[in-house]
């Protein structure tokens, strides 16, 4: 069975020319730059939800070990997650056909018989199968995050939390594996007829070529450089119409000083209009000396101060800098007990289901003076889709942990 040419376990079965060492050590080593670039910014993207501050900002319960990198995430510069998350999201689109292109060249020995010769060959396997299955997995449902279409079984955040360390590890363990291999075919990269029989890739009877390795990788390159050219301007004001691919690609979704992009209507969030009304609607600060309330006529009384500071997300789009303008976070604390420490603050909104209606900040970012209470953005009153009537923003915070439709404000150590 093993020789029957018309299985996929023979080497005889699989007769494309294009595959061999030398296409696959190419891919690979756009992989091993890419895949290290979109762990990095995944785990940075990680903590910027400051999951050990909060239960609330932690979407990966008991994960142990695996929050050994967690830090303080920084305000400074402003557009920081802005950069690191739009690395993350179009970086990964942009892999696509790397992928795809290197897991077909890699194809037959998933096949190849027997399964293991040795103890080493048999961790290749493994790790090899691990990283197949974890690469589609991570790829598939960042993509299905991206595009806001949640038909995986549980929260995306635990999935692609998980997923990501296993095909790490396997990334990882497969690189080393292969090193001594990879390193000889590195010296060889300018050589495209540098293949070796019985490689698993090189086929004993290869079909006659349609086209070339390097027209080959001219297609797959071509085909990066679209899905980026798709992607990439759902990060830009200037190039928003260009992100065909992206849900926050095209026009933005109005005009005047409110008219730029939004996650989550008040209408898909269950904002009830009468509840936000200047009648009824008062904003609950809890802290070291009691409790204090206010309507947002005495919040508009109270020192005003700007930022211009973006929103962004995790999905990869944002906006450009939009001139907000409210009340300081430090000075709301200091209106509860907390004249010169301001601490951690738990924020709660009006919407009442749904993921981050309540979020955390940590003390540097209450502290910073560009995180505000906003009550207004661009010279206008928030509109009711972008928060009205007030609503959180900080720097270089991810725009979950900019709350709208703010309620209560607890401050205190968390």
């Amino acid at each position: 069975m093993r020789d029957d040419p018309r299985l996929p376990t023979s080497p005889r079965f699989w007769r494309s020319p294009l595959r061999g060492t030398w296409f696959t050590s190419l891919l690979g080593v756009v992989l091993l730059v890419g895949v290290t670039v979109l762990f990095v910014t995944g785990l940075l993207s990680y903590a910027a939800y400051n999951p050990g501050l909060s239960p609330v900002n932690d979407k990966t319960p008991d994960k142990g070990l695996l929050g050994f990198y967690l830090f303080a995430w920084p305000t400074h510069p402003h557009w920081l997650y802005r950069l690191t998350q739009g690395v993350h999201v179009t970086l990964g689109i942009t892999l696509i056909p790397v992928l795809l292109a290197k897991l077909w060249s890699v194809v037959p020995r998933l096949f190849a018989l027997p399964p293991a010769r040795s103890l080493a060959h048999a961790l290749e396997r493994i790790s090899l199968l691990l990283l197949v299955g974890g690469g589609l997995f991570e790829f598939v449902t960042g993509v299905l995050n991206v595009q806001l279409d949640y038909v995986f079984p549980g929260s995306f955040y635990p999935l692609h939390f998980y997923g990501a360390w296993v095909f790490f590890a396997a990334f990882v363990a497969h690189a080393v594996l292969k090193m001594p291999l990879a390193l000889r075919n590195l010296r060889h990269l300018r050589d495209e007829r540098h293949d070796e029989a019985g490689d698993g890739l090189t086929s004993p009877r290869p079909a006659e070529p349609t086209v070339s390795r390097r027209g080959a990788l001219w297609f797959v390159g071509g085909g990066s450089l679209l899905l980026f050219a798709t992607t990439v301007g759902q990060g830009s004001d200037a190039l928003r119409r260009t992100a065909l691919l992206a849900p926050h690609g095209g026009a933005e979704p109005g005009e005047g000083p409110n008219g730029f992009q939004i996650n989550k209507t008040a209408a898909y969030a269950g904002i009830d209009p009468a509840e936000t009304s200047a009648d009824v609607w008062r904003l609950e600060i809890v802290g070291r000396t009691g409790t204090v309330r206010f309507s947002r006529a005495q919040l508009a009384e109270l020192p005003q101060h700007s930022a211009a500071l973006p929103i962004a997300c995790v999905e990869g789009w944002s906006t450009s800098d939009q001139w907000w303008r409210g009340v300081r976070l430090r000075d709301l604390a200091a209106l509860v007990g907390y004249e010169s420490d301001p601490p951690d603050v738990f924020v709660e909104s009006l919407q009442r289901h749904g993921a981050f209606r309540h979020a955390a900040l940590r003390a540097n970012q209450v502290a910073d003076p560009r995180s505000l209470l906003a009550l207004t953005v661009n010279g206008e009153d928030l509109s009711a889709d972008h928060g009205h009537p007030a609503r959180i923003i900080v720097p270089a915070a991810p725009g979950v942990l900019n709350t709208k439709w703010v309620a209560r404000m607890t401050f205190g150590d968390l």
